[in-house]
């Protein structure tokens, strides 16, 4: 039996050419207005919203309208089978600060919630807002700290709190023309997620953009994310992920613009990224594989990045690639990372790229092709260390190198251009390669070059 967070299997169905059977049922409407939903944003119009929810489903599908204007305060809204979700322009949906507003189990903590349906959605072009800020226990600009409802204890830490829209174990689903504003965390596995606008507190931790769990044959396309935490999320706890592309994406993020992991106890396997514009961002492209699941057949294409140094609470240190496999416990694991490409990469960053595989888990035939790196520091947090949180060495003093080889079996370098700002900040004592022999070999360096242009 499938994990209650999966989303599997998962079908892609047309976004704007439903099938027929959908398409007739998405033309009945159910507005909320008439269920009595007051939309004031003071009383809770979770009855009123569940009511046209449940009236839509017995008819067969449909759309469930929040008229605008209108500010609707809600707990949980269960999501049925070919009933989407259309939030108007104009129109909110706000969720609930309170516990009680959410059903019991911390897994299911979500203000809209799909459980085993088919053909559920949510668009519309308004907005769902997760009012994230009344989540903030002290404001603080380098890491704010939350609330945590760990009281059950089944969940701890900062990351036991709400989160936005969650689909599980469902299918044809689709999300697009919508933002989702102020996530107290949101935690998505989708099928088709399309022109979603995504802004999250950028102190706050644990607020993901888009997460993809245990999740196959999904589509992210035309996404704008600007959040604290990582911004599109592939894990692997339960099950594998397969078959994710993600297109034509704009992300800022205190913490990794697209990241594996660190949840990686099964496979990774055919995933895209392609036309993608990653600004200001801790991290650009990682993989922290810390669990034993195997990553491979990934390709990275045509994208433009610059990532900088923030306070080091956050994990990362500016690095534009960072692909890294250890165990994350002694006892752990070593998972492998292969067939990597990175094809058209433009990057200026405060620090190098980091490609470091452990002694059981090598990174094995990498590709970069048509990439250039451009370093230089214009922040004032020091350098000099490489980051391998979490678990394995944590945090490590170290020259800094424009790439950081380590445990490689096959790397080929191909039209690859460094180009240096050297500055006088510490920590800022560089070398274009740094490796370690004994733990690197099939090396191909072709027309690669490293250039000074401190003067230009």
């Amino acid at each position: 039996m499938a994990s209650p967070l999966l989303l599997l299997p998962l079908a892609i169905t047309s976004l704007l050419l439903l099938p027929p059977p959908l398409a007739a049922a998405a033309a009945r409407v159910f507005s909320v207005a008439d269920y009595g939903a007051a939309g004031d944003g003071v009383r809770y119009d979770t009855g009123a919203i569940q009511a046209a929810v449940e009236a839509c489903a017995a008819a067969g599908g449909g759309r469930v309208l929040l008229p605008a204007p209108g500010d609707y305060l809600t707990a949980t809204v269960h999501l049925r089978s070919r009933v989407v979700l259309d939030v108007a322009p104009g129109a909110r949906l706000l969720g609930g600060t309170r516990q009680a507003d959410y059903p019991p189990e911390s897994r299911r903590w979500y203000v809209v919630l799909a459980e085993n349906t088919t053909g559920a959605g949510v668009t519309g072009g308004g907005e769902i807002n997760g009012q994230g800020g009344a989540f903030v226990v002290t404001p603080n600009p380098q890491k704010n700290i939350m609330v945590s409802w760990n009281a059950t204890g089944d969940c701890e830490g900062d990351e036991c709190r709400p989160r936005l829209v969650g689909f599980i174990d469902s299918k044809d689903v689709t999300i697009h023309d919508i933002t989702l504003n102020q996530p107290a965390y949101w935690w998505c596995d989708n099928t088709v997620i399309h022109n979603v606008s995504i802004y999250g507190d950028f102190d706050t931790p644990n607020n993901d953009g888009i997460d993809i769990e245990d999740s196959n044959n999904t589509a992210i396309t035309r996404c704008h994310i600007d959040t604290g935490d990582d911004a599109i999320c592939p894990k692997s706890t339960t099950g594998p992920v397969y078959n994710l592309t993600a297109t034509n994406c704009w992300i800022r993020t205190k913490s990794c613009a697209i990241k594996f992991g660190s949840a990686s106890f099964f496979d990774f396997k055919k995933l895209v990224f392609d036309n993608i514009t990653i600004v200001d961002s801790h991290r650009g492209l990682g993989m922290q594989i810390r669990d034993g699941g195997n990553v491979s057949d990934v390709v990275f294409s045509n994208i433009k990045m610059s990532t900088r140094y923030y306070h080091p609470l956050w994990w990362g240190r500016a690095e534009p690639i960072y692909i890294t496999t250890c165990p994350r416990h002694p006892d752990s694991k070593e998972g492998t990372i292969s067939d990597i490409q990175f094809i058209n990469i433009s990057s200026v960053s405060e620090n190098g790229v980091f490609l470091a595989g452990s002694k059981h888990g090598l990174l094995r035939n990498l590709k970069f092709k048509n990439v250039d790196l451009t370093y230089k520091r214009w922040t004032n947090y020091s350098g000099g260390l490489y980051d391998y949180r979490p678990g394995c060495q944590k945090m490590v003093k170290h020259r800094t190198g424009g790439m950081m080889l380590e445990h490689i079996s096959g790397l080929e370098i191909d039209n690859v251009r460094m180009r240096w700002s050297r500055g006088s900040l510490k920590g800022w004592d560089v070398d274009p390669l740094l490796f370690q022999p004994s733990t690197v070999d099939k090396l191909s360096f072709h027309d690669w070059q490293s250039l000074d242009v401190s003067s230009h």
